[in-house]
Order: structure tokens, then sequence, then C-alpha cells
């Protein structure tokens, strides 16, 4: 008899999802502000919404995105902007029984001045050593899929057969901000639109260009010729952390063909609100 075995991998950034009985509960990403020296610490609570017992790995990682759909979960550390050093997290392993919540404990150390050369050995001593805007990185909360027993991975005849083992991960954003630190800047870049599904939409790429996370709510106007408001449409509202960029894509369905001006503006709900103006045609 031989037995053929397929370990499926997914990945979840969605708060309160349950799946194999283990559902994180708060949110996914949990954001401070410091100062150098200063230390924080936090909880991540797991509930067992499960029938059995379930064996829970915790590690570290770091992320970044970009707006073509590429997420990198590097080394911890890797990253320029990680803070995954600054990060003490316990237990790394644990096990939670049915209907029952444990806690996953971090402490976050900001460094001091003089300690940031010692580690980060890249940083020679001539360069600035202060920290500025934002720094992230990711604690991976992975339950254990259970074991295959043989009878779920053969028939009668003795043929080959496949067993799935679904393996998960979610993904709690550890996030630090160095006080009210940090440039706060934004490009619009690949800027088209396109048919999709039978539908126009204005699709563009916004990228964050400055020191601290921006989190904007992005919407357009349209305006036909001599000045006439066609509408706001608006866009999903996404994190963007700095060197990372998203993708926008709006639907302008509705508006007939003609030549127009679009007003984009990307507010990030407090003191910077960024723009552009753009002229375009719908055939």
């Amino acid at each position: 008899m031989k037995k053929f075995i397929c370990t499926l991998l997914l990945f979840f950034t969605t708060a309160n999802f349950s799946f194999a009985g283990i559902s994180i509960l708060g949110e996914l990403a949990q954001e401070r502000s410091l100062q150098l020296g200063e230390k924080y610490e936090g909880t991540i609570n797991l509930k067992n919404t499960g029938q059995t017992p379930c064996q829970v790995n915790v590690y570290q990682t770091d992320y970044r995105f970009d707006a073509d759909g590429t997420n990198i979960y590097g080394e911890p550390g890797s990253s320029a902007r990680s803070n995954a050093g600054w990060l003490s997290v316990s237990p790394g392993r644990l096990t939670i029984l049915p209907d029952q919540i444990a806690t996953v404990y971090y402490t976050v150390q900001i460094p001091e001045r003089k300690e940031l050369a010692s580690i980060n050995p890249d940083i020679s001593a001539t360069e600035n050593l202060d920290l500025t805007g934002t720094y992230w990185s990711m604690v991976m909360i992975e339950p254990m899929p259970e074991e295959l027993s043989p009878e779920n991975i053969q028939d009668r005849t003795g043929k080959i057969q496949m067993g799935i083992k679904t393996k998960i991960r979610y993904g709690i954003q550890i996030v630090t901000n160095i006080g009210d630190s940090g440039t706060r800047r934004m490009e619009f870049r690949d800027k088209k639109l396109i048919k999709q599904d039978g539908k126009t939409i204005l699709q563009m790429d916004i990228e964050n260009t400055g020191q601290r996370w921006l989190f904007p709510s992005v919407w357009v106007e349209i305006y036909a010729e001599g000045g006439k408001a066609m509408g706001r449409f608006d866009g999903d509202k996404k994190r963007i952390y700095p060197g990372c960029s998203v993708r926008q894509k709006i639907e302008l369905t509705d508006i007939p063909a003609g030549q127009y001006q679009a007003l984009v503006v990307a507010d990030n709900g407090d003191d910077y609100v960024f723009g552009a103006r753009y002229n375009f045609e719908i055939k």
C-alpha cells in the first residue's frame, strides 16, 4: 500500500477568524507609540473553539508587502524597519484545552540610542543612530494539525490514497512608533483605467515613501469638462508601512463616456491629507 500526504499551508490576517479550533481574540495589528529606552508589554489571546486539545507554535517573522500582491515573511530582524529584535515572546509553544483561552505574552524594549550600533552591526559609527518613525514585525500563531490515521489514507483495494494536512497560521502585526516622529509621505503610481468583469475601474498603486505608517481613507472625485461634479467614489482603507505599497481599485462604471478630471484624495485621519489630479478619458 502506498500513501501520499499533502500539506496545505494557509495564512490569515483577518481578526476573529477561527480555523482548526483556534480563534484569535482581538485585533491582528497592535500599535503603540513610545520614546527611546521605553518598554511596554502586550498580550495575544487565543481560544480553542474545537472539541480536542490543540498544540500551538508561536514564533516571529518580519513582514513587508507590495501592490502587486507580494508578501514577504523574512527572518526576524532582516528588514531595515524591523522591531523583531526588540520583542521577547513567551511561550514558544502551548497546549489549549477545548473551550479554553490561553495568552501569549510579549515585551517590546525600545533601545537607547547608544545601544543601536550593537543591535545592528551594519550601522557605522558615523551614521545617525536615532530611531525615527514606525517599526514593525509579526508574531506568528500556528496551530499544529492533527496526525492522519492509517484508515484515513487507504481504501480496501490498497490503491494510492491522498490525505491532506491543513496547516494554517495567523499573523499578528506588532507596530512600534517612536513618539510622533517620522515623515509622512506617499506617492501615487501606475494610474490607469481598466476593464474588469464588465466594469470600468480606476486602478492605482499607492506607496508609502515616508518613515511613518499610514492608514488612509481613499476616494476619487470626478469632474466633467466645465467643472461639473460627477460624484465621489470610495476605495478601500488599507494600512501602508514605510517602503510598502498597496493597490486601489475604484469602480467608475456609472460614469458615461467622455473626458474627465479626477481628484484623488488620501486622508490619513490626522493632519496629513494627500492628493493628486489626473485627466483621463472613458471610451
